[in-house]
């Protein structure tokens, strides 16, 4: 007998599609934290129904768009992720996204629910406090190389080979400093009326970033609110509970 192989893994601009359906049932697009790329989803299709496809999505100036210059606004890059999405949403879809990820998901969702797209069937959003006024109010970027390693570093996520070798540091600082400041710049108009699309939190119960009162400000954003859920774990708690996470989401989207 002759052992089957699986086809390799689909990039596709932006997305990186580690395991193609020829006819999906469901599209579940993750979106990355600042500073980060699709790896941090590395292997997670695996913890998803067959039938799902499971798209990883790079920011420009990340994991395999790493040669691309990055985006500094964040409107520009709902603006490129609308445009590069779209023709993938041709069937129902979802969204999950970790920090910075989790802004780029409520944005996709509002603006597609908005404009008469076909909107997503659930948005998942993690370690992500929702914009205060126009305004989002996450942390900026420290001002010093050693203030912006310290934090870094204090929050998690980030290899320390990349903290502590000089050649790597110099390659990511800029990346860091780009999107903490988009995140930190985040303006956001979320309409008269709470989205139609569920809108699920998720947390870590030792985030020194984002508390479960920030989770829960979001409840007033959807009709359908769902959460916090809370995991043991600091701002990357997602590293310890990637099955439980994937068996909440499918949960969701199966109900």
């Amino acid at each position: 007998m002759t052992a089957t192989t699986a086809p390799p893994p689909l990039v596709h601009g932006p997305l990186t599609i580690p395991r193609p359906v020829p006819d999906p049932a469901l599209r579940l697009f993750l979106f990355h934290h600042a500073g980060g790329s699709h790896l941090l989803y590395q292997g997670w299709e695996a913890a998803f129904p067959a039938d799902w496809e499971v798209c990883l999505v790079d920011a420009p100036g990340h994991g395999n768009l790493r040669g691309e210059p990055l985006i500094e606004t964040a409107d520009g890059l709902v603006d490129y992720f609308l445009h590069a999405l779209k023709p993938f949403t041709d069937r129902p879809y979802a969204f999950f996204g970790h920090s910075m990820g989790a802004l780029a998901a409520y944005e996709l969702t509002r603006r597609l629910t908005g404009d008469g797209h076909r909107p997503p069937r659930w948005t998942g959003l993690s370690s992500c406090p929702p914009p205060a006024g126009d305004r989002h109010t996450r942390t900026r970027p420290p001002l010093t190389e050693a203030r912006l390693r310290a934090w870094l570093r204090s929050t998690g996520g980030t290899p320390p080979e990349v903290l502590d070798t000089p050649a790597l540091w110099r390659l990511f600082a800029p990346v860091f400093r780009n999107d903490l400041t988009l995140v930190g710049t985040w303006r956001s108009d979320p309409g008269p009326d709470p989205l139609p699309v569920p809108l699920a939190v998720f947390g870590g119960t030792d985030d020194t970033v984002v508390s479960a009162e920030h989770l829960t400000a979001w409840a007033p954003r959807t009709r359908r609110f769902h959460g916090p859920h809370l995991y043991r774990g600091g701002h990357f708690y997602l590293h310890a509970h990637a099955p439980a996470l994937a068996a909440r989401i499918t949960r969701a989207l199966s109900a």
